[in-house]
């Protein structure tokens, strides 16, 4: 480790050795207490924001199996032969009231993507505004325009499958800006030692939402029907949206029930981190090889998570044959252990830079290591067991929880090279890292026209590849210190 007095030379930054931006000791104040402290609670907020954002992304995703009429689905049917039936069909009946429509399955490729055409465009938008006027308000809106067009789904439907894109589109528009205006949030209210922690039980909720609207948006659609799924959940992203401007400040400077001593541990925390320039170094901010070692690390991840976020419940009743009761369960047990290890990591991670004096970048390495090559490992595994039920459940859920690491690894990375402009970063990493939610499921389609077993081992090795790829060029370029264009005086990072 670094001694904590560095000379401020100007070869710090992109080609200095890594730093950790730690205060400790004299250097810095005493940590403020958890308990009931702001940050924590702004913590806690975003999770239930992030969770009602998913939710709001994947629920179409199960709602549409009772949008489609019957008759259509059976003439487009795909499953495979070559693994008995796990268990028997259960034929149950519950309440059709909903609206029926005659979508192929090219046409609800189409309806389930378009939300990304949309996500896409506002990620770098976002970051920029967040940058400027802040990123409570952006975040908070987001989420209330996605809930609002939510609530409108099922009139949509009725206009058209053209009118029903549009709306999704519009859905993604609204939560496209939301990742980068809580990176904007955080790049104020983080202090350096709990950035893994804050920033993990924030976007946790993410996981958390795939998993309770999965089988919630099944029952839902069991009992009631299917425009249900649509209401409930818009109605709880506008009654979060209300909490969220009623609880939550910008800055701790603004926050009205902060306490003095954990606003002066926040500030003095980031006195040296922050720029105090108001324009924004583009050009110096593209050439940056740490920030690619993000892009390329934030692609590839997200090749893996969308291909199983988008086509697990197909594989499970295509190819393993699971009925519709048990798919549903079976398709959110992964996110769930997912959601425990973003969790656990965070405080892991943390502990690691506190208390053991690892520095950012060995912690952020290892981190997106374990969380890019272990889930390629049992992707790949999963490919090559046949039809064991057992294994390729247990494979599928184990790769995607330790994915979960990468939330204190290329996750946060863009907290510790630029704080100032951490919003902007992640809409730049977040826009390339869309890409793959468009493209990624077209292609695992493509690559299985027959839907064998041997294609969809092609389909987990492409995955677990690019995943490879992508966690070797961080761990090579990626780097743990505040890089020189990111400070207003020009030269690295001072402890």
């Amino acid at each position: 480790m670094r001694s904590p007095v560095r000379d401020p030379s100007p070869s710090d930054g992109e080609d200095g050795s890594d730093s950790t931006p730690l205060l400790r000791g004299a250097s810095g104040p005493k940590a403020a207490p958890v308990c009931c402290s702001a940050r924590y609670n702004l913590a806690v907020l975003a999770f239930f924001g992030f969770l009602v954002l998913y939710a709001l992304r994947v629920n179409l995703s199960v709602a549409l199996v009772d949008m489609i009429d019957s008759n259509t689905t059976l003439s487009d049917n795909r499953t495979s032969r070559e693994c008995p039936e796990h268990s028997p069909s259960i034929k149950v009946l519950h309440n059709q009231t909903g609206k029926r429509y005659q979508w192929d399955a090219e046409t609800q490729g189409w309806i389930l993507g378009s939300f990304f055409y949309g996500y896409i465009i506002t990620q770098i938008p976002g970051g920029y505004i967040a940058s400027k006027v802040g990123g409570k308000l952006l975040l908070g809106f987001g989420v209330l325009s996605t809930s609002v067009f939510t609530l409108f789904t099922p009139i949509a439907a009725d206009f058209g499958v053209g009118t029903l894109i549009a709306l999704r589109a519009l859905e993604g528009l609204g939560e496209g800006v939301t990742f980068p205006a809580m990176h904007a949030i955080w790049s104020s209210w983080a202090p350096p030692l709990e950035r893994s922690k804050l920033l993990s039980i924030s976007y946790a909720g993410a996981q958390l939402g795939t998993v309770i609207s999965l089988p919630l948006s099944g029952i839902i659609c069991y009992y009631m029907n299917w425009t249900y799924v649509f209401y409930f959940f818009g109605v709880v992203g506008i009654i979060w949206f209300i909490f969220w401007i009623c609880l939550t400040s910008e800055t701790p400077e603004t926050h009205k029930t902060i306490s003095q001593y954990e606003k002066e541990y926040i500030l003095s925390s980031l006195r040296n981190q922050l720029s105090s320039q108001k324009s924004i170094p583009w050009i110096p901010m593209l050439k940056s090889l740490p920030l690619w070692a993000i892009v390329v690390a934030h692609f590839s991840s997200n090749w893996t998570f969308y291909t199983l976020l988008t086509l697990l419940p197909t594989y499970m009743n295509e190819i393993l044959r699971f009925n519709i009761q048990e798919n549903g369960v079976l398709s959110a047990v992964p996110y769930f252990g997912c959601w425990v290890c973003m969790i656990l990591s965070g405080q892991l991670a943390d502990n690691l830079r506190a208390k053991w004096n690892f520095s950012t970048i060995c912690v952020r390495r290892t981190f997106t290591l374990i969380g890019m090559i272990g889930p390629a490992v049992f992707l790949i595994a999963a490919g090559y067991i046949g039809c064991n039920y057992s294994l390729a459940v247990a494979f599928l859920s184990i790769s995607t929880t330790l994915a979960g690491f990468c939330s204190s690894g290329f996750s946060i990375n863009h907290l510790d090279i630029a704080p100032s402009y951490a919003g902007i970063l992640l809409g730049i990493t977040n826009t390339f890292a869309t890409i793959p939610g468009m493209v990624g499921p077209i292609i695992a389609k493509s690559l299985t026209p027959e839907n064998t077993i041997k294609e969809w081992e092609t389909v987990f090795c492409i995955a677990a590849a690019i995943n490879v790829f992508g966690a070797i060029f961080f761990a090579l370029f990626a780097k743990g210190e505040v890089q020189s264009w990111a400070l207003s005086d020009h030269y690295g990072h001072r402890n």
